[in-house]
């Protein structure tokens, strides 16, 4: 491959995942129903009514969207990303037909596809690309993006390269730019009619993907049908979507969602908790159901600290929390013995993984000390800690009271919804969070969430060392200087303890027996022809869903 072309060594996965609850959550291998055989030809027409964890309240003006997975999964079926990861974690073209950098890593040429129309009619030109990527920026007028502008600070310039082509020049070198065009799937590309709407942006959805919106009832169902021009042909030679409709419904309640599934109600589900794989399982093992697991990718459940709040500016008093804290017990309790702890934010075969970051081990005495250092200096410790109202997450709320109080800390749960879960982050209005974020491979989309400054950086940790690694890991181009980089990134966070590690996510796609198109046994390939992203963390594609019937 030409040094022009995005090189695969470099741009593994980046999976930006804005962050979402539950420190209860976890991941162990992959596991795959062997469906290649059995599923047979695809059949087109039918439904499928999708059960998703929670409601986006916000909305899906993308560049101001405040996006967690079931929002994500909402969006990719609305709209198609410049780029998209393949099987191996690289960042391929997807509506883009072609990405390429000069040598120095501080251009890059987006050449668009052809043929290819919004939902409205319109077709999709670089002058479109171009103001969509000036909005999530911050440079289109009307629009008023948040976490997005500190994304693409690095952004110096963007300008039409010709009729079909766009030019951005960044200020640093930037390795991993193409992983930014995807974002976890929240930097789809708007119509010009939806990102000039000043009303309704959030509410009227119009992009390029399989699927264009019939109607949303606020928390009840966002109802979408098929995109009858969609750009991508299936094997058939006819457009995809197979399916005539799509139907997400939020149910919170993951007792609920299981239950709806086994009596027919839906005909798919996200899940993530221990709570919900333990009967998704026994089903399954039933025939009652299909699962698609996996923690490729993972991303990490974790109490979040806001370190910028006494007494949690205090290393002494985020020590004491690691050591307080049985992670082996946590397992059994909390994760039903399911799922592997973690040893810092990225996950196996990520960049910068680490079997042992020398985190904090359990020892509730040293915790005592610490403790009592810190009280005899500025006064007894108090901390509130902030997640959803459901079940699970009580439980850990539960689990975590209990080991801290044994130490001598004050600890109380104080809930919000999931959906103004995000809002509490960035309001900054917390000293500890359950939050789930960081998916794995390549570890620069994590530079937004940990730099010193940022609006995404959540636990408002001013770290000098950390940045100087962030900015280093983002220009370096040699693969083993990177490594070592994020390395001492990982052993960074043991030593400050800027979030208290529980374990990696675990996710699961479970469907009815007659649905296919999900695993990537049977999902659709990219349009270079590399496979399916195996991850689950955010969201799958939905256009190679079908029913056999």
């Amino acid at each position: 491959m030409s040094n022009r072309r995005v090189s695969s060594r470099l741009l593994a996965s980046l999976v930006l995942v804005l962050a979402m609850v539950a420190a209860a959550c976890g991941g162990g291998g992959t596991d795959t129903t062997d469906e290649g055989e059995e599923a047979g030809k695809p059949v087109r027409g039918g439904s499928v009514t999708y059960a998703l964890e929670a409601e986006t309240t916000g909305g899906w003006c993308l560049p101001e969207a405040q996006l967690a997975i079931s929002g994500i999964l909402v969006a990719r079926t609305i709209y198609d990303t410049l780029t998209a990861p393949n099987a191996k974690g690289e960042y391929v073209p997807y509506l883009a037909k072609s990405i390429e950098h000069n040598d120095k890593f501080t251009e890059w040429t987006i050449t668009i596809r052809d043929g290819v129309k919004f939902h409205d009619g319109t077709p999709l030109t670089a002058e479109v690309v171009k103001n969509n990527l000036d909005a999530y920026r911050g440079k289109y007028k009307g629009r008023a993006p948040l976490l997005f502008l500190f994304v693409f600070q690095d952004i110096a310039d963007v300008q039409l390269s010709g009729d079909k082509a766009v030019k951005v020049t960044t200020k640093k070198p930037w390795v991993g730019f193409p992983a930014f065009l995807f974002a976890s799937g929240r930097l789809g590309i708007v119509a010009q009619s939806q990102l000039d709407d000043q009303k309704t942006c959030d509410r009227k959805l119009v992009g390029t993907g399989p699927f264009k919106q019939v109607s949303w009832k606020v928390n009840q169902q966002f109802v979408a049908e098929k995109n009858p021009d969609y750009w991508q042909k299936a094997p058939d030679g006819k457009p995809y979507p197979y399916l005539d409709r799509i139907t997400f419904q939020p149910v919170p309640e993951p007792e609920q969602r299981v239950n709806a599934l086994q009596s027919g109600q839906i005909e798919a589900l996200h899940a993530s908790g221990a709570n919900e794989f333990v009967p998704l399982r026994e089903q399954q093992d039933a025939g009652t159901v299909k699962l698609y697991e996996s923690e490729k990718f993972a991303e990490v459940s974790y109490v979040m600290v806001n370190a910028s709040k006494p007494p949690l500016d205090d290393v002494r008093v985020r020590k004491a929390l690691a050591h307080a804290i049985d992670r082996e017990e946590y397992k059994q309790i909390i994760n039903q013995g399911l799922f592997t702890m973690a040893s810092g934010p990225f996950a196996p075969g990520s960049i910068g993984y680490l079997k042992d970051t020398n985190y904090p081990k359990h020892d509730p005495d040293e915790a005592e000390k610490l403790v009592k250092e810190y009280e005899d200096e500025k006064g007894p410790i108090r901390l509130s800690y902030r997640s959803t109202p459901s079940p699970a997450t009580t439980a850990v709320a539960q689990f975590l009271q209990q080991k801290l109080k044994a130490v001598g800390i004050e600890f109380n749960l104080a809930t919000v919804e999931q959906s103004q879960l995000i809002n509490t982050a960035i309001s900054g209005d917390f000293q500890l969070i359950g939050w789930r974020n960081h998916p794995g491979g390549d570890p620069d989309e994590q530079y937004v969430w940990w730099y010193k400054g940022s609006p995404a950086n959540f636990g408002r940790f001013a770290d000098d060392e950390m940045q100087r690694l962030l900015d280093a890991g983002r220009s370096e181009t040699d693969p083993d200087a990177r490594r070592k980089i994020y390395e001492d990134i990982n052993k960074r966070f043991a030593t400050q303890i800027w979030n208290l590690w529980a374990n990696w996510t675990r996710w699961v796609v479970a469907t009815q027996p007659n649905v296919y198109g999900i695993n990537v046994e049977t999902a659709p390939k990219l349009p270079d022809g590399s496979g399916p992203f195996p991850g689950l963390a955010t969201g799958h594609p939905l256009h190679g869903i079908w029913v056999k019937k």
